[in-house]
Order: C-alpha cells, then sequence, then structure tokens
C-alpha cells in the first residue's frame, strides 16, 4: 500500500505539523531546531526517483493503472473556433521545446524539500490555443482537468506566455507516472497546485474558475516565494578545520536570484556568497560560501536571497496557508576545533 504524506506524518506522531502544512513539507524545517540534519547533496539537476510527489489524494496509483496511452485523448474546448481532441501521437508530432524549470509545492517551509528542479520537454500552450482558436475577447482563464479528478487553472494571459509548457519528458526519459504521464502542466513561478497532472481537459473559460484548493480557501494566484536553503553543513553537525564550506540552492519564483547572503550572528550582520550560473532563469540556483569561523562555539546561521528585481526574501514566519510559506532557514553551526 503507498502511504500518502499526511498518513506517513500522522504515524510518526507529527500530526501538529500535517494540519499545519497540509502535510506537504518534509519535517527537517520546524523539527530541525530539536535534533541534528545531516548534510543534504546539492546538485542542480533533481532525480526522477528523488523529486519530490504531492497529490491532493491517494490516486496516483489507481491514475497509473488506468491510463491507457492508446485510448488517452486530450479534449481543448470552451471559448474556442476550433475544439480539439488529441491523442498521444498527436502530442508527438507538434513542435517540442526543452526547457529547466524548478517545481515548488506551496506548502514548503523554511529549509524544506518539496522542491525540485528538472530539464523538461513538451509542447507549448500558446501554440495550442492559438491551434484551437481561442478567444482573446471573452478567455479569462483555462482550466486543466486530471485523469484524478483534480482541477485548477491560470489565467489566460500567462496561459499564453511562451515558457507556459505541456510536458511530456522529464530529465530526458518519459514522464513518470506520478509526475503526470502522460502530460503535465508546466508554469514557471507557480507552486505546485497549479501545474496539474494527468491532464485530459483543458477548457478556455471565459469566468474566473476556481480550482479545488482554491474551493477550500487556498490562493488562486499561487506565485511562489523567494525561497533558500542551507544543504550544508549540515544542522549542529559537528565541523573542525580553520575553513569551512557553506553550500546551498535559491530560487525566486517567477524570478531569477541575483544575491544570496548568509549570517553567522543570527542576522545582525549579512556577507555576500558565490552564485553558481544557472541554465534557466526559471530554476534555482546553487551558491557556494567559505567561512573561516573566528573561533569555537555554536554560530546561528540564516541564509537569504534576493531576485533580480530587487525584491528581498520575507523573513516573517508565515503559514503555508493560504498563499505559501516564508521565512528564512536557520541552523546551528557548530566549530568544535578550529
Amino acid at each position: 500500500m503507498r502511504l500518502s504524506r499526511r498518513t506517513v506524518l500522522k504515524a510518526s506522531g507529527l500530526g501538529t505539523l500535517a494540519a499545519l502544512t497540509g502535510g506537504c513539507d518534509a519535517v527537517g524545517g520546524i523539527f530541525g531546531r530539536m535534533f541534528a540534519i545531516p548534510p543534504r547533496e546539492t546538485t542542480y539537476f533533481t532525480p526522477n526517483s528523488k523529486f519530490y510527489v504531492v497529490n491532493y489524494a491517494d490516486s496516483v496509483v489507481k491514475v497509473a493503472r488506468e491510463v491507457n496511452i492508446e485510448q488517452w485523448r486530450l479534449i481543448v474546448k470552451g471559448e474556442v473556433k476550433k475544439p480539439l481532441s488529441l491523442g498521444w501521437r498527436d502530442i508527438l508530432n507538434r513542435d517540442s521545446f526543452d526547457q529547466v524549470s524548478t517545481l515548488m509545492c506551496i506548502d514548503t517551509l523554511p529549509g524544506g524539500d518539496s522542491l525540485g528542479n528538472a530539464m523538461w520537454r513538451g509542447i507549448s500552450l500558446k501554440e495550442l490555443l492559438k491551434d484551437a482558436g481561442a478567444d482573446e475577447e471573452t478567455a479569462r482563464d483555462v482550466v486543466f482537468r486530471a485523469n484524478d479528478g483534480y482541477d485548477d487553472s491560470i489565467p489566460f494571459a500567462r496561459a499564453m506566455q511562451d515558457n507556459v509548457m505541456l510536458a511530456y519528458l522529464m530529465n530526458g526519459e518519459k514522464l513518470p507516472k506520478e509526475h503526470g504521464f502522460p502530460l503535465r502542466l508546466l508554469v514557471p513561478g507557480l507552486y505546485g497546485i497549479k501545474n496539474v497532472k494527468w491532464i485530459t481537459e483543458i477548457e478556455v473559460y471565459a469566468g474566473d474558475y476556481q480550482g479545488y484548493w482554491q474551493r477550500k480557501g487556498w490562493t488562486d494566484d499561487g506565485t511562489i516565494k523567494i525561497f533558500s536553503r542551507i544543504d550544508s553543513p549540515g544542522h549542529y553537525q559537528g565541523l573542525s578545520g580553520p575553513e569551512q564550506i557553506f553550500r546551498g540552492i535559491a530560487f525566486g519564483g517567477p524570478n531569477s536570484i541575483s544575491k544570496v547572503e548568509l549570517s553567522f550572528d543570527n542576522g545582525k550582520t549579512w556577507t555576500e556568497c558565490a552564485i553558481e550560473t544557472p541554465q534557466s532563469p526559471y530554476s534555482w540556483v546553487i551558491w557556494n560560501y567559505a567561512w573561516r569561523p573566528p573561533k569555537r562555539g555554536k554560530y546561528q546561521t540564516v541564509v537569504r536571497a534576493t531576485d533580480t528585481k530587487g525584491q528581498l526574501q520575507i523573513a516573517e514566519i508565515v503559514r503555508p496557508q493560504p498563499a505559501g510559506a516564508s521565512g528564512l532557514h536557520t541552523i546551528i553551526t557548530d566549530i568544535e576545533q578550529i
């Protein structure tokens, strides 16, 4: 039996966190303050097998079993002049493009793990809607309905941007079943709730469509907030030596990252880190910093990021519901010996 993340949290005695976050994120972001956490490996691409998986219901096994690729159809309807019904081969025969993009769950806590970066290949949503003769005068939203009963929408204006994709490859492999095979939406800069998986129907909609989570009080905007994380060293990891290398990721959502800073005195003073060049404006960046600790002891270490529009990461701790969490990732750096 495949357990949902909510089930795992409750079974671990962490039901309170599940109630707070909706059960999406790893527990390290909050509970890391109670016990040591080992360092995380920092890589630009997330392997498919390690890419986070979150579903609104325990539906992955059911959906994966029921998708018959020869019978699957994508319907495009609504405020269009030429409704479409496309099969799998029709999708593959359309012009495609590759794009590196980060996906992030709206429940991700400061320092959390529910985000991943991949190389995606798919077709242009904009070109598909143009071929269907979408009515730009009456269209307000574009609705996506999935094989598991999930539904959500994005504004028509956003759908018509060049970077919005209907993806069928992930890191050079056929889109895994748990990630939406045969077709999923990819909208850079919007939380995962908007990136619908297992799509079977697209409707150009004349009104303001409220999707599954919006009907439960969550945001309809879905714009990702600036996020940064310290991957190594680990929280309360014992360190020795005159120089320590800090490494992690930062993600700006709709914008790229221009600056990452570390503080070793709980935010009183800040020092700028080096940023590795990303392969895409829609992906996270990797940052590094070589630190020479002045003496032994424990240092409250904080990271923050600034995006390319000059917006500084929000330090205020805000719960994920309804529009995504905020707050700065903090670890204790334990220098045992210099």
